[in-house]
């Protein structure tokens, strides 16, 4: 278990008087100014649930930040996974504080009472009825089981059983919306094992020839006490759960890894984990086996049993030999289906056909039915309630997608076949419907599909509503948001209205229902600005390109007030974050829309507009890699005739002033700091935050290298900033969450760099936050981060001295 609080403790380098000399200091935490206090403490953005009858709409709201006492929680990490060993529950999930229903035919809106007097609602689950909604309350000492009567807008506790909600606890409603099933803490669980405070012996790890490539995991099992403590707090006992809190226990108590009903309610799919545990990969790939049960708990059916999976090549369209994605159809009774690789598994290999699908149906004595051969990795599939089925198939390696539509007797057609990166051509996502068993299933009507997306265009995001014809691949379009409006198609109603979220740039989302025929606008809901003193400040979508002539965008924003021609040009802070492509013509896509609702960010540098910067949010950055080169192969050179383009941009508009100009990113756009910062001289100051910078630490590929460091070490070497340390001058402020859990970002890679920058008499600044992850969630650590990027900037940047002729 962590400690519950330690020092801040600040690491500081210093030139002074031409001498450079470092400090480590405990000043407590900071906060920045009153404006951008107010901008962290801002209302979250609330968001919806509809019923599975078009009836009733949930409005949801989460809570601003927590508090560093709410990070102090117990907590225990054990093979990849954290969690709260007091309440069995995730650590910190983002829950939810207040709920409200809204009836969609007369708008109305009607409180809930009942509700915990703090309320932490996680899980929420309609009733196939759309009479109730289920979710899980998370106490300090343990996680319930609450129902809300929607009729009656009334809310209670349901069941005293505790839940095991380590993995989430998924709640599946019966098909006839009369009881729900839940994972549960077993009743005679006991006393949580104790540690000996005697070593029973070494822990020995071994390997003999066998090749098992594993990517950098954290939180991994250490010794016979983790895994003690994993199987112990890891194994639940799955029940069914009346409404009238009949409590039916089904099978024995295991470590499930998952659980799904049948359709039809009269079997269960589960997949149990499988000892031994292994010391090398987290517990997704522990061995495990998938069996079907009764409803009793009797096994019935045999579905795989796969061993540990530590030797998969690294390459991410790699995956495991045996049968994988085990499912039920939701258009069938109890019909399982699976994807098979047909090459090894490994991308490697040459094969005409990668991936097979298949189905069987219930007793299973019959042989599995092939339903196709795909030339990609199975992704996912989609069954209408008349047997059709639409199936995804994607590989990686060249960013490709296809889609396959297979009629009720099974005969195959492609529906499209396209790259997965080209967003302007992307066709959208099938809508879906609630069937009376609950089921989630492809919304056909005629032979035509529904298809919603964010509708990708060179003047930005523009979403959108088509209908396809499945027979022909022909689409009519029926909708699309228009400007200065920001609207996106939630869901189509039965009524045949759509259901929309919809802003502009000084109007925060709202629900809305859109009538296709008239065009007729109803409001749902209507939320208040929550940051009325940020009005002023401008955002723009601007386009520009780099050098090899390869388009860009950026969001531009301005101080209130601000003109260029009266205020003259301004500090400016650029931040990006790099992403790889596979052709030029998709690296060039616009990604944003200019009219999107102008909420000012804390976690991007956009706070900044209130402090006299000009910033550049989102600048793209994009690498890229076409034929047979990898988008490594020129990393360094794209980043830096990126990083030419953006600057240039802000020059060009007269609002940047070119000697005063930082760069920033969090996570790989640190990476991209410190590499910005080490090979160019454009730069006054970088902000680094939970980055990775020494390459051999993360040997087995990074972010989207497949290559390894022994496949091509001069690669590694060079994509190491720490390897280039020597280089940074430029002020450089690293800042890292003492207990990141991401692969790769180790907080010593920002203890490494920072002590080489300083022994080799650079600049820099070391900020470790305690108990924070990858991404920073207590209050008090988000608002001393934003103190110390004010103060950095405006030491090394806004005050900076002129540049000498």
């Amino acid at each position: 278990m962590r400690k519950t609080f330690y020092a801040v403790l600040l690491g500081t380098a210093l030139c002074l008087t031409g001498y450079a000399h470092s400090t480590a200091v405990d000043i407590g935490y900071q906060q920045p100014v009153q404006a951008i206090v107010d901008i962290v403490d801002a209302a979250p953005t609330p968001s919806a649930s509809l019923s599975p009858n078009g009836q009733t709409m949930l409005s949801l709201t989460y809570p601003a930040l927590p508090v560093l006492a709410d990070l102090a929680a117990p907590e225990y990490r054990l093979a990849g996974v954290r969690f709260n060993p007091a309440n069995n529950g995730p650590t910190m999930p983002r829950y939810i504080s207040a709920l409200q229903l809204i009836d969609l035919a007369s708008t109305k809106s009607k409180s809930i009472s009942g509700l915990p007097a703090d309320l932490k609602a996680t899980n929420l689950t309609w009733s196939p009825d759309s009479r109730y909604l289920a979710f899980i309350q998370l106490e300090a000492n343990q996680a319930t089981l609450w129902r809300i009567d929607i009729a009656k807008a009334k809310a209670s506790q349901w069941s005293k059983s505790r839940l095991n909600a380590i993995w989430g606890a998924g709640l599946q409603w019966s098909a006839d919306s009369q009881a729900i099933y839940a994972l549960t803490v077993p009743a005679k669980r006991g006393a949580e094992p104790v540690a000996s405070k005697i070593p029973t012996g070494p822990v020995i790890t071994e390997a003999r020839g066998r090749t098992a490539p594993a990517r950098t995991y954290q939180d991994l099992l250490k010794d016979k006490h983790d895994e003690t403590l994993f199987s112990y707090y890891f194994t639940s006992q799955l029940v069914k759960i009346s409404l009238k809190n009949k409590v039916t226990s089904i099978g024995k108590p295991t470590l499930f890894r998952s659980v799904e009903v049948s359709p039809d309610n009269q079997l269960v799919l589960v997949s149990r984990i499988e000892q031994p545990f292994s010391y090398a990969v987290p517990v997704s790939r522990f061995a495990y086996t998938s069996e079907v049960w009764s409803t009793a708990g009797k096994l019935v059916y045999t579905v795989a049993q796969n061993p540990v999976a530590d030797n998969i090549p690294i390459a991410f369209d790699a995956v495991p030999t045996g049968r994988r994605y085990a499912n039920w159809r939701s258009d069938l009774p109890a019909t399982l289906y699976w994807a098979e690789a047909a090459d090894g598994g490994d991308p490697a290999n040459k094969a005409m056909v990668r991936d097979q699908l298949f189905q069987l149906a219930a007793p299973f004595t019959a042989e599995p039915q092939k339903l196709l051969d795909l030339s990609f990795r199975f992704s996912r599939l989609l069954t209408a309630a008349d047997g059709t089925m639409l199936v995804w198939e994607n590989w990686w390696q060249d960013r490709l997608e296809k889609v396959w539509r297979l009629t009720p007797d099974q005969n195959a057609s492609l529906l499209w076949e396209r790259s997965s990166e080209d967003r302007y051509n992307a066709p959208g996502s099938p809508l879906t419907t609630t069937a009376a068993n609950g089921q989630r299933l492809l919304k056909l009507e005629q032979g035509q599909i529904y298809l919603t997306g964010v509708g990708a265009s060179p003047e930005g995001n523009r979403p959108f509503i088509d209908k396809m014809t499945l027979a022909t691949g022909t689409t009519e379009r029926l909708w699309r948001s228009e400007a200065p409006f920001y609207e996106y198609a939630y869901s189509l109603l039965p009524s045949g209205k759509l259901l929309t979220q919809r802003e502009s740039t000084d109007l925060p989302p709202d629900f809305y229902l859109r009538d296709l025929q008239s065009g007729e606008l109803t409001a749902l809901t209507q939320t208040p600005h929550p940051m009325p003193q940020t009005k002023g400040i401008t955002r723009e979508l601007i386009n520009y390109k780099r050098a090899d002539g390869i388009p860009m965008s950026a969001t531009l924003l301005l101080p209130a007030g601000y003109q260029p021609e009266r205020d003259g040009p301004l500090p400016t802070m650029i931040w990006a974050y790099p992403r790889e492509f596979r052709s030029a013509a998709a690296a060039g896509q616009v990604s944003d829309s200019p009219y999107r609702f102008n909420r000012i960010s804390y976690w991007t540098p956009q706070f900044l507009a209130t402090q006299g910067y000009a910033v550049l949010d989102s600048a793209t950055m994009p690498i890229v890699g076409e034929g047979d080169k990898e988008p490594n192969d020129s990393f360094i050179q794209q980043l830096v005739m990126n990083a030419e383009a953006a600057i240039a941009a802000g020059v060009s508009r007269k609002v940047t002033d070119p000697n005063r100009v930082a760069v920033g990113g969090h996570s790989y756009g640190a990476f991209m700091t410190a590499h910005l910062l080490a090979q160019t001289k454009l730069f006054k100051a970088g902000i680094a935050r939970s980055g990775a910078y020494n390459r051999s630490l993360t040997p087995f590929g990074f972010q989207s290298e497949q290559r390894t460091l022994w496949d091509d070490t001069n690669l590694y070497t060079q994509l190491s900033p720490f390897f280039h340390a020597e280089k940074i001058k430029t002020p450089l402020l690293l800042i890292h969450g003492t207990d990141d859990n991401n692969s790769g970002t180790f907080p010593m890679q920002s203890e490494r760099l920072y002590q080489a920058v300083k022994g080799l008499g650079g600049t820099t600044r070391l900020v470790m936050l305690p108990l924070e992850s990858h991404g920073y969630r207590a209050r008090e650590s988000v608002l001393h981060m934003l103190w110390e990027t004010v103060n950095w900037l405006d030491e090394f940047v806004k005050n900076a001295e002129p540049v000498k002729e």
